[in-house]
């Protein structure tokens, strides 16, 4: 991040972003955030400890930030960003810092002079007045749950997977990020954080009425020296600049790994959800091996219990053999600071530095070419840390890193490139564990790209063809556009082999060619909730995909006027018969609307000179 300062402090009544459309006014102890010359976000309060925001307080300008990075993973491969920067004095030791982007805000409180002192209570209030169009999650420590469209604070706990905090009317009061608000028609405000680093915990929303205050979770260290808080940010816009923001990333400490070369995104066959097992039957793991070798994905995914593999085998039977077939097997591990009794193996292996090293030392020994994670105990400072000690020693034994039962991104996705995805997200597995799913998952899936894979990569595990232990009811060609819809750096397939092989040859050859990262993204057309077109560029190809998150047939906008010279498209989508499934068409022209089947779906792959 280079910040180009000017020459003095010049002192500023209104801060505004570089275009102007944004705009920061103090207003009694906080700030009120204006988008075009409307209030769109009010922060009640800005202060950490004793410090506070007050009117005589005031913001000086102190410069440009510009952002301008490469991504190994993510909705774009090359991005940049400009903002101004303003810094506000609320006592000898505190300072506010903000920046305004032209497609958000951020800020972060930065501390000096600290004497062995106990973490400050941070202050910062956003007020979300009844009535505004909302789509927020309930907290769990492992961010599985929906984000229901609501106008209002008061809401029934669900149950099923967590349990959240309780207001005395027995209200949910505790909110995962990210928080995607609508202020005003067309306008949208996306809450999250970013650049979470050592002694420091996440955050969360704990809601009171209309106001939501940013809660760090525990943090026992005490502050010494100089110390600040990760950046909390807004992002603001249309849809469409929600969607396509890197704003998480730009605010994010720059890649710490001195090669990357190693780190190779890709797609991966995964034994999980047709079992509901992990990975301890060598014959069931030499299935997804094949799979992965018939449909040319790079990597397999050997799951839990592989520690305790049946009939004599080995789990370096396992990894030989899906070496032999030149696909680069994953492996699982407890992390063993969440679930633990009664939780799958390997367990505690990773948790002493000594242990981790002489295990991922071994795993790359053998050819193991990346780690699943899982189980993490929620977003305290003592699994931020254990977290960024995963990553930095994966890092040196050349191991990718999938974080599930973990926090949602938060900027490590740019700051240790070897994170390739992180679950935070209730996603396909859930037809395992409970019904609800069957028929929520439509409605769900059209949420997830205006509100969690907005802020990183989602491991979802989309596109199942056929039935777990609940049914699914989303269509095939639904399925199928879920793996462009929804992105992350290892895209983890989660139908069982002879569903996969069973698909026309053009669905192969579809999921053989996919790509998991992305040199550019853009929002065709939608609405949370009720459906999404976004349209992904690799190379000169744009893969657009389209989901109908609705019980009723729509019309989907795909004004794509965007793209260049066309020489093909070819169109996945859904028949309407049970028997055929699939409609897969050749051409040229692109449609302006594509009409879809309740719960139906399209992948458009368009190739371009």
């Amino acid at each position: 991040m280079l910040l180009c300062c000017v020459s003095a402090m010049a002192m500023a009544q209104q801060a505004k972003s570089p275009n102007g459309r944004l705009t920061v006014n103090q207003q009694d102890g906080g700030y009120v955030v204006s988008y075009d010359k409307k209030p769109v976000l009010q922060l009640s309060r800005v202060g950490i400890g004793n410090a506070k925001l007050s009117p005589e307080r005031k913001m000086k300008m102190t410069g440009k930030v510009q952002a301008d990075y490469t991504m190994l993973q993510g909705k774009r491969q090359h991005c940049t960003n400009t903002g101004n920067e303003y810094r506000t004095a609320l006592d000898a030791n505190t300072d506010v810092v903000l920046r305004l982007y032209d497609d958000g805000v951020a800020f972060r409180y930065e501390l000096s002079d600290l004497k062995d002192e106990a973490m400050p209570r941070e202050q910062t209030t956003y007020r979300i007045t009844e009535g505004t169009r909302r789509w927020i999650q309930q907290w769990a420590d492992s961010y599985e749950g929906f984000f229901p469209l609501t106008t209002t604070s008061k809401i029934k706990a669900e149950r099923g997977y967590s349990a959240p905090s309780l207001t005395k009317d027995g209200f949910n009061s505790r909110w995962g990020y990210p928080a995607l608000l609508e202020p005003a028609d067309g306008v949208f405000v996306l809450l999250s954080e970013a650049n979470i680093e050592r002694r420091q915990s996440a955050s969360c929303l704990y809601s009171e009425g209309e106001l939501y205050t940013v809660t760090p979770d525990e943090n026992k260290v005490k502050l010494s020296g100089t110390w600040h808080t990760p950046w909390r940010v807004a992002i603001i816009g249309s849809l469409a600049d929600v969607v396509g923001s890197t704003l998480i990333t730009d605010v994010s400490e720059p890649n710490k790994l001195d090669d990357t070369s190693w780190i190779q995104p890709g797609v991966v066959s995964w034994v999980y959800w047709a079992y509901n097992h992990g990975s301890n039957d060598y014959e069931i793991i030499k299935k997804y091996v094949d799979l992965a070798a018939t449909l040319h994905l790079p990597y397999v995914l050997i799951d839990a219990e592989w520690d305790e593999m049946k009939d004599g085998k080995t789990i370096e039977d396992a990894v030989n053999y899906a070496k032999s077939k030149n696909v680069r097997p994953m492996i699982w591990y407890n992390s063993s600071v969440g679930w633990i009794d009664g939780a799958p193996t390997p367990k505690f292996r990773l948790n002493k530095a000594e242990d981790r090293e002489r295990e991922f030392a071994w795993c790359e020994k053998i050819g193991v070419a990346g780690v699943k994670i899982d189980f993490f105990s929620g977003d305290n400072q003592m699994n931020m840390d254990y977290c960024i000690d995963l990553l930095e020693s994966a890092a040196r034994h050349h191991l990718l890193v999938n974080f599930h039962g973990a926090t949602v991104p938060r900027g490590w996705q740019r700051t240790y490139p070897n994170l390739m995805s992180t679950e935070g997200v209730y996603g396909a597995e859930w037809y395992n564990n409970v019904a609800t799913f069957t028929a929520k998952a439509a409605r769900h899936n059209a949420t997830l790209p205006f509100t969690r894979n907005v802020i990183g990569p989602m491991d979802y595990t989309p596109c199942a063809f056929s039935d777990s232990q609940h049914p699914h009811i989303t269509t095939h060609a639904h399925e199928l556009a879920l793996t462009a819809l929804f992105e992350s750096a290892l895209q983890h397939l989660a139908d069982r082999p002879e569903s996969f092989l069973a698909q026309p040859a053009e669905v192969r050859q579809y999921l053989s060619a996919l790509p998991s990262t992305w040199d550019d993204t853009r929002l065709v057309s939608g609405y949370p909730g009720e459906s999404v077109v976004i349209a992904r560029r690799k190379g000169t190809a744009w893969y657009v995909a389209g989901i109908n998150g609705t019980d009723e047939i729509k019309a989907l906008a795909t004004d794509l006027g965007f793209i260049g010279k066309i020489t093909d498209i070819k169109t996945f989508a859904d028949s309407g018969d049970k028997e055929q499934p699939w409609r897969i068409t050749d051409g040229q022209s692109l449609p302006k609307t594509i009409e879809c089947l309740p719960r139906g779906g399209f992948v458009l792959v368009i190739r371009t000179k």
